[in-house]
């Protein structure tokens, strides 16, 4: 039902805006009702819930109070939700910000200090603006180039991330000291011992109810129901079991996420090193927020329009900075568990951020029991549902290459950061696309004299070897003539010309030909003179209007002629065998052409050969 009424949204997103409401925040205002506000409700309680702990750390890696974690998942997930593109992207504090964000300033200036903050918030303004002008100057086109290869390979990647970070607290186990997969890894295999039958319980019995709730009751929020459950058995064995709680790592008390307005000061001479720092963290951001948005979509089906994220990511960063809040962008954490437990519009990101102000407000004192496990295992549920094993195996059988773009992307995103992760799989997918369009596909044509229509076929696929005729080469050309593939293009054309017995004209098929630029032109240019030093010459059927344009251009129309250009291959060939050589057809046996029997053969006189098709 959820992809249903996702997949109807797209074609509502397509529709051109009219009113303020929708230009301002797009279409989805028109498919709001009493159902989707409850789903949306519900899944904004468990997206509240679970940033409570992820804020406190996030803020704490990026050398900040943890209070700044709660403001940054409070105003830009707001501003993010309502001015951006996707309908379940949750923005707010993420690992990679806030690791990348501590890296860049921590020697400028020292952690948690007021000047440390100060440039923290500068830094978080000139990102919001790079970001606005990315999407307002209409270069989200670039996001196209992340691939569904590499943004699977992500997905995954980001997967066992996701999986690998929550076993310390799934276990009760003390946080790594070091941060990156392989140190929590290590950490978590050392302390083994030490694992809590407490934390395992109470995670255990999140994930059954998770799973029992969300395969007989669909329609309840099955995550919610597991985290309540955890939370009532720690509640309950401290009430009525035993006088002392249970050995659990809990969310804790923490303050009253009141976003504080502000506008951040550093001197002129920090703010031109800050702006070098702003632009890497804006592709750090960027890279993040499409991946994840393209990510979610691919599991919503609703169409992402990349400027518009860019901007509302922009402008959220751009509003938080002066509201307290440090670098966000999308986070994967929040925004696959919010589309899995049934939001429907961005009113769930809106929602979450009100709540957790209320949350924090008026219930301080109960959140602080949610158990860490609990939450743990809540996100290694949504990391095994990310694990696609199926289309793992469907891309492997289907696809060697693209498999390959998706599992160095994965490895890279488990090993590097995540924009250099996401940044390697595109640049693997370019290069995977650029090495298959460097060699385009030039098969040789000719006639099924067999066959009764005698159907003009690709010689190299016919069942038993078709003759051709001697004197004129009928090749079709796939795919674009530029610069990469020039050298594949000129080495097989130089190849049919040094055959043991070449045939000296060549009519080229061009109606599959694409493009072609400069040097393309320049391929056919020295193609044409070739041909005609050895006696022949060069012809072309149904060349596309955007290469006729460039070798009018090029002036290369002028060298090739006018009768060399042809609207089909009947008139083509009936041009062309006039200009054979008489001699030589005499001699042939091969009776290629329908024009072949005007002309009286060694063995075969006036023999009938069917007419060619019309073309």
């Amino acid at each position: 039902m959820l992809m249903t009424m996702h997949g109807s949204s797209e074609n509502m997103a397509s529709a051109p805006a009219h009113t303020l409401p929708e230009r301002l925040f797009g279409s989805w205002v028109h498919a709001v009702t009493p159902i989707t506000l409850r789903h949306d409700l519900m899944a904004a309680l468990l997206g509240a819930v679970l940033v409570l702990p992820q804020g406190i750390a996030f803020a704490t890696l990026a050398g900040l109070p943890p209070e700044y974690g709660l403001y940054t998942a409070i105003v830009p997930c707001i501003i993010a939700a309502l001015f951006g593109s996707s309908w379940h992207v949750m923005s707010g504090p993420t690992n990679a910000n806030s690791l990348a964000l501590f890296a860049m300033l921590s020697p400028l200036a020292m952690a948690f200090s007021p000047a440390y903050i100060q440039m923290v918030l500068v830094v978080t303004v000139l990102v919001g603006i790079m970001q606005w002008l990315i999407g307002a100057l209409r270069l989200g086109s670039l996001a196209n180039f992340i691939s569904p290869a590499a943004l699977f390979g992500f997905t995954s990647g980001a997967a066992l991330l996701i999986g690998v970070y929550a076993l310390p607290d799934l276990l009760g186990l003390a946080a790594a000291a070091e941060h990156g997969a392989a140190a929590v890894l290590l950490h978590v295999v050392a302390q083994l011992r030490a694992v809590q039958p407490a934390a395992l319980t109470v995670a255990g019995l999140t994930l059954a109810v998770a799973l029992l709730v969300r395969r007989w009751r669909p329609s309840w929020p099955s995550m919610l129901a597991g985290l309540v459950t955890a939370t009532l058995l720690s509640w309950a064995w401290s009430t009525y079991v035993s006088a002392s709680p249970l050995p659990l790592r809990t969310v804790g008390q923490i303050q009253t996420p009141w976003p504080k307005f502000a506008v951040p000061t550093v001197s002129w001479s920090a703010l031109s090193e800050l702006l070098g720092l702003a632009f890497a963290l804006t592709i750090v951001a960027l890279g993040q927020s499409i991946s994840i948005a393209k990510a979610v979509a691919a599991r919503s089906g609703q169409r992402i329009d990349a400027n518009r994220e860019f901007r509302g990511q922009g402008l959220s960063n751009i509003v938080g900075g002066f509201f307290s809040s440090y670098v966000s962008c999308g986070s994967l954490n929040r925004s696959m568990p919010n589309l899995e437990a049934g939001a429907r519009t961005p009113l769930a990101a809106v929602f979450s951020a009100v709540l957790l102000l209320a949350l924090v407000a008026l219930s301080a004192s109960l959140l602080a029991q949610i158990p860490m496990a609990a939450l743990a295992a809540l996100l290694l549920l949504v990391a095994v549902s990310l694990l696609d094993i199926q289309r793992w195996k469907q891309l492997f059988a289907l696809n060697r290459t693209e498999f390959g773009v998706a599992f160095a992307t994965l490895m890279a995103t488990v090993s590097i950061r995540l924009e250099m992760a996401i940044l390697l799989g595109t640049l693997l997918s370019l290069m995977s696309f650029l090495y298959r369009t460097s060699k385009p596909a030039m098969r040789t044509m000719g006639f099924d004299s067999r066959a009764p229509d005698r159907q003009f076929v690709v010689l190299a696929d016919a069942a038993t070897p078709l003759e051709e005729c001697p004197q004129l080469k009928l090749l079709r050309m796939e795919g674009e003539v530029y610069f990469g593939a020039t050298p594949h293009v000129a080495d097989t054309l130089h190849a049919l010309r040094h055959a043991p017995q070449p045939q000296k004209h060549l009519l080229v098929m061009g109606k599959s030909m694409n493009f072609i630029d400069l040097s393309g032109a320049q391929l056919w240019e020295a193609e044409l003179n070739a041909r005609r030093a050895m006696g022949g010459d060069l012809y072309f059927h149904r060349p596309r209007p955007e290469v006729i344009q460039m070798w009018q251009t090029t002036g290369f129309t002028r060298l090739l002629g006018p009768a060399h250009q042809f609207p089909d291959k009947r008139s083509a060939i009936a041009t062309i065998f006039t200009r054979l050589d008489p001699q030589i057809c005499r001699q042939c046996t091969a009776r290629i052409f329908e024009e072949c029997r005007s002309v009286p053969g060694p063995d075969v006189v006036d023999s009938p050969v069917p007419a060619i098709p019309a073309v």
